[in-house]
């Protein structure tokens, strides 16, 4: 399992490292520690000048990270280039044919809204990979299960055997989570169509599903957090209806979001 864990030595994206060392397994998990250096000065003096401080600084404050996990079975190496941090992550991680994204952000109080900077959102959009995100006080340890977010839709089938075999190697229960709104399509069918796609695909896991009914998927995934707050939660970017309400506008995502609960985005 090959993890790309954007670092700016932050708090928030310290924790993201460890959230990140507990997922990547005891054998053949490897972390790619990232730090992007973004340009902010007008003139080629200035910029060569501090430049050439930040990937010192850089250099060694990723040093020192290393030395903390020195005793770690995982397998670390570490990039640090220039770019916008978007763009180059999502490149990274392809390039590098990463497994997924692990993101640091902070959280939000409560179940309130949570504005997660534009470098996430934007990463999201960029990153042919599942990007992870990562609250600032999400503890991986206190972690039970994970729960894919389902509108029962054709495209939904390629994602569930990924996130099937990631909650088996995370050693973490899989639950599922349907918010049936005024709008949907009756759910039985839906319900039936996963049942009998896990049955031929994984014979033997249990299915459990969650169903909400509420106005929107957002007040039902509300709902649904309110009872269940040690989990991962699972998106795929293609729910039209959800990221509908999700997003807003192209800088922020907006989201119903305890300040525990990891956020899987699959893209």
């Amino acid at each position: 399992m090959k993890i790309i864990l954007p670092i700016d030595f932050s708090d928030n994206s310290l924790n993201a490292l460890d959230f990140a060392i507990a997922l990547a397994g005891k054998r053949d998990g490897e972390i790619i520690l990232v730090h992007v250096i973004e340009a902010v000065f007008d003139f080629a003096s200035q910029a060569s000048v501090a430049m050439e401080s930040m990937h010192r600084d850089a250099e060694s404050l990723m040093q020192k990270t290393l030395e903390k996990h020195q005793d770690s079975i995982l397998k670390f190496s570490t990039i640090i280039k220039e770019g916008t941090a978007s763009i180059s992550v999502a490149r990274i991680a392809k390039e590098m044919d990463a497994t997924l994204i692990v993101m640091g952000t902070q959280g939000a109080s409560g179940i309130k809204v949570a504005l997660i900077g534009s470098t996430t959102i934007n990463l999201i959009k960029e990153s042919a990979v599942p990007v992870l995100v990562v609250p600032a006080e999400s503890n991986a340890s206190e972690i039970r299960k994970v729960a894919l977010a389902l509108e029962f839709a054709t495209h939904e089938e390629k994602f569930i055997d990924w996130v099937i075999d990631m909650s088996k190697r995370w050693e973490r229960g899989l639950e599922f989570v349907h918010v049936q709104t005024a709008n949907d399509f009756e759910e039985e069918p839906g319900i039936k169509k996963l049942e009998n796609f896990i049955t031929t695909n994984h014979p033997g896991l249990p299915v459990k599903i969650h169903t909400f009914y509420a106005k929107t998927p957002v007040e039902g995934l509300d709902q649904f957090l309110e009872e269940n707050e040690n989990v991962i939660l699972v998106m795929c970017h293609e729910h039209k209806n959800l990221w509908e309400q999700v997003l807003s506008r192209s800088q922020t995502i907006e989201m119903v979001f305890h300040s525990k609960v990891p956020l899987l985005v699959m893209t």
